[in-house]
C-alpha cells in the first residue's frame, strides 16, 4: 500500500420522505451522473422518538435492475415480497436482495426493547447483463457476520475482506467491500480498496481522521481531515482507506467500495435500468401483470 485516498467530498445528508411518510437521511440518490458508480442510493433510518407514533414503513412496492441492501442495528424489518418469501431481521442483521428482472416486496419496521430504530439502506447498481437476471436474496443472520479486531478496530466484515476474513455476502457483481468499523480511541485503521474502485464512507458515531499522507516521525499527520457524525465522505482514487479516532470517544463508520461499470443509467424511482425504453417496458409490465414471474 502507497497512495492512501484523499477526501473528494464531504456530503450533508439530506432529510427526505419516503415509502409512507418515513422521514430519512439521505446522502446518496440515484442520478444519471451515476457519480458514485456502483452504489445509487444510501439512506440512514431512524425512528428515536416514541411521540412519532405508528411506523409506517414500506408498503409492497417493486423494483428492477438494482440490489438492495438493508442492514440492521437496533429494532427490526419484518419482510414478505411476491415470490413468497418473508421473515424478520433484526440488530445486526443484513438482507442484501438482488431484484433482478422484477420482484414486489414490502418492509415495516418496528421498534427494539429500547422503544429505537436505526439503521441503513444502501442500493447497488447490476450491470446490463444482469439487470434482468433472476432474484435472489442473501439474507444474513448477526451471528454469520464476522466480527474482527486488531489494535482497536472491530470491524463487522459484511461483504470484502478485513484482516483476512472474508464477509459472507458473496456473488456480487460490483466485488464490493461493505464494512462496519469502529475505532476506540486513538485506535488506527487502514482498509485496501483497489485503485478505481468508488469508495465511500459514512459517519455515524463520533468523530475521527481520514488520513491521505504520511507524517514524520513521533508527530500527528498534517495530511488529515477530520469528519464528525453524521456525514458521508466521497474519497479520491488511491489504494487504501485510512482512519484515525479522536482522543476522547469511539469514532464508528461504514466504509463501502466497489467497482464501477461505467454504464449509462436510467433511474425512475425503484428502478434503474441502462435505457429510458427499458424504464418504459417495466412500467409497462407491472400494468400488464408480467413484472414478477416464477
Amino acid at each position: 500500500m502507497n497512495q492512501p485516498r484523499k477526501i473528494k467530498n464531504i456530503i450533508e445528508p439530506q432529510f427526505v420522505m419516503e415509502g409512507a411518510g418515513v422521514r430519512l437521511r439521505r446522502s446518496i440518490s440515484p442520478h444519471p451522473s451515476n457519480r458514485f458508480d456502483p452504489f445509487l442510493l444510501f439512506d440512514h433510518f431512524a425512528f428515536n422518538d416514541p411521540l412519532e407514533g405508528p411506523i409506517l414503513g414500506f408498503p409492497m412496492h417493486p423494483h428492477r435492475g438494482i440490489e438492495t441492501v438493508t442492514y440492521i442495528l437496533e429494532g427490526s424489518v419484518n419482510h414478505r415480497d411476491s415470490l413468497g418469501n418473508s421473515g424478520m431481521i433484526g440488530p445486526g442483521d443484513v438482507q442484501w436482495m438482488t431484484s433482478g428482472r422484477g420482484i414486489l416486496h414490502e418492509e415495516m419496521p418496528r421498534r427494539g426493547a429500547s422503544g429505537e430504530i436505526y439503521g441503513f439502506q444502501l442500493w447497488v447498481n447490476l450491470p446490463a447483463a444482469l439487470k434482468m437476471s433472476q432474484p435472489r436474496y442473501q439474507e444474513v443472520s448477526a451471528k454469520e457476520i464476522p466480527s474482527v479486531e486488531q489494535d482497536g478496530a472491530t470491524v463487522r466484515v459484511v461483504a470484502g475482506e478485513v484482516f483476512g476474513v472474508k464477509g459472507p455476502v458473496t456473488e456480487i457483481a460490483a466485488n464490493p467491500v461493505y464494512i462496519d468499523v469502529t475505532l476506540a480511541p486513538g485506535a488506527k485503521f487502514s482498509q485496501e480498496v483497489p485503485p478505481g474502485h468508488t469508495a465511500v464512507a459514512y459517519v455515524f458515531q463520533g468523530s475521527g481522521l481520514f488520513d491521505h499522507g504520511e507524517a514524520s516521525s513521533g508527530e500527528s499527520s498534517t495530511n488529515s481531515t477530520e469528519v464528525s457524525a453524521v456525514k458521508m465522505v466521497e474519497f479520491e482514487s488511491g489504494d487504501h482507506v485510512r482512519a484515525q479516532a479522536g482522543s476522547d470517544a469511539p469514532f464508528r463508520f461504514m466504509l463501502m467500495a466497489g467497482a464501477p461499470f461505467k454504464e449509462p443509467i436510467a433511474p425512475y424511482g425503484p428502478f434503474v435500468m441502462n435505457t429510458m425504453e427499458e424504464i418504459q417496458q417495466a412500467l409497462a409490465d407491472l400494468r400488464n401483470g408480467t413484472f414478477v414471474q416464477d
